[in-house]
């Protein structure tokens, strides 16, 4: 019989610490199979103490305290990668591949944490890179594929509150934005990107978007200045993007933005979507 595999996906902004306000009873009562993390900014041993029973593969960062990805499922996870790109490419601690079996299907995941960039520095063009690797991976992953995680750009005006106001600064500026066009283009199909290239669209499924259609959001970071959360001024830089044939078994999909400010247990809120397998 087919079943629904849910996926899960945070930043958590320091695993410790979101263990510490809560991640444990929201995780237990979710339902999730396969749990990606974000910024975990700690090492397996933490991870170990945060998700028990769970199994956990992880990129830590060269720096302590920075970065880092995981990937945590309730099945052994028998291949898993991390190399993305060359040697010269900043990938530390924010790619990590797993090769789950579903009923005997193969499904790979992929949990990321993009550079947050700072536009005219050396930090955008690590960004670039990065993402000019995550393009070149992409088409490798096979049939059923899902890369997950902070990918740190807003495509479109609906991903960003204050769009206006951030059209000069990382996370929406146009080149940024322009990976995604080409990411979720046709197919094979040329690409008009919105800052006035071209390119080869690659057939992904921003699963995000094409369940909520044409609205603002739902976002799933707000800055901690001011009240972004109480007036729900936030960013959708928090994604399911799903190779083509993937993108046909989703079944459900939300934003879990917390009830209030002081219940949070992350700056970002888990995405989730449903597989049928």
């Amino acid at each position: 019989m087919p079943r629904n595999l849910r996926v899960a996906s945070v930043n958590v902004n320091g695993i410790r610490a979101a263990a510490r306000k809560g991640m444990r009873p929201w995780l237990e009562s979710a339902g999730v199979d396969v749990l990606t993390l974000q910024e975990v900014r700690g090492e397996a041993a933490h991870l170990a103490e945060a998700l028990p029973g769970w199994h956990v593969v992880n990129d830590e960062a060269l720096a302590k305290g920075r970065a880092g990805v995981a990937i945590a499922a309730r099945e052994p996870i028998d291949v898993w990668r991390v190399e993305l790109g060359d040697e010269a490419l900043d990938s530390r601690g924010r790619w990590v591949e797993a090769d789950i079996d579903v009923d005997g299907e193969r499904l790979t995941v992929v949990s990321a944490y993009v550079h947050t960039g700072e536009a005219d520095t050396a930090k955008q063009l690590a960004k670039y890179a990065f993402l000019d690797a995550m393009e070149a991976r992409m088409p490798q992953l096979g049939a059923l594929a899902l890369i997950t995680g902070d990918l740190n750009v807003g495509h479109r005006e609906l991903d960003i509150r204050n769009w206006r106001g951030n059209v000069k600064k990382a996370g929406f500026l146009p080149r940024e934005r322009a990976y995604f066009d080409r990411f979720l283009g046709p197919a094979g199909a040329e690409v008009a990107c919105i800052d006035g290239t071209t390119g080869t669209g690659l057939g992904w499924v921003d699963v995000g978007r094409r369940w909520a259609g044409e609205v603002d959001g739902p976002y799933s970071w707000w800055s901690n200045r001011g009240k972004a959360f109480d007036t729900d001024t936030g960013w959708r830089i928090d994604y399911h993007l799903a190779s083509p044939a993937l993108a046909e078994r989703v079944v459900d999909y939300r934003v879990v933005r917390a009830p209030s400010w002081d219940t949070r247990w992350s700056d970002h809120a888990p995405v989730i979507a449903d597989y049928s397998f």
